[in-house]
């Protein structure tokens, strides 16, 4: 086992999982980032309990929700990875913007920003390293009125 080589997987695990909303790639990224089935917790931003779920429901659930933003950028820094032989834990920094068109946000603001952290969990497997749990806990938000946007 080789911890660095394990470590820039694992940094770049989350480089791709960011990857997915902003390229808006929901079609082979999140095989490649997650387990199929993973937990998801965005219980401090959306109001929805944790939940497992299986890659295709997380995808169209995906898909759907980030359909009405023009883009999204989400920076992930600061990873604190401790790894133990086949499973990880990564602690990291997050700053995500989620920009609506204009005839949504009218003459309002037109960004939703989330400031956080990740707290995940990642298993090693004969693909590499997936995500098998991911937990953002939100310590800021602007203009969260923009987080349903449709």
């Amino acid at each position: 086992m080789d911890v660095t080589s394990d470590r820039a997987e694992l940094v770049e695990l989350l480089g791709r999982y960011a990857d997915i909303a902003d390229l808006k790639e929901f079609t082979e990224l999140p095989w490649r980032v997650h387990t199929d089935p993973f937990t998801l917790d965005f219980s401090s931003v959306a109001g929805i309990p944790p939940m497992t779920a299986s890659l295709s429901e997380y995808t169209e659930a995906i898909r759907a929700a980030f359909a009405p933003y023009t883009a999204t950028h989400h920076t992930i820094t600061g990873h604190v990875i401790d790894i133990d032989d086949d499973r990880a834990t990564i602690h990291a920094h997050v700053r995500a913007e989620h920009w609506v068109p204009g005839e949504i946000a009218g003459e309002g603001p037109r960004c939703w920003l989330v400031v956080g952290f990740y707290d995940n969990e990642a298993v090693r497997t004969a693909d590499g390293w997936r995500l098998s749990r991911v937990t953002l806990t939100a310590t800021h938000q602007d203009n969260q009125h923009l987080s349903s946007a449709s």
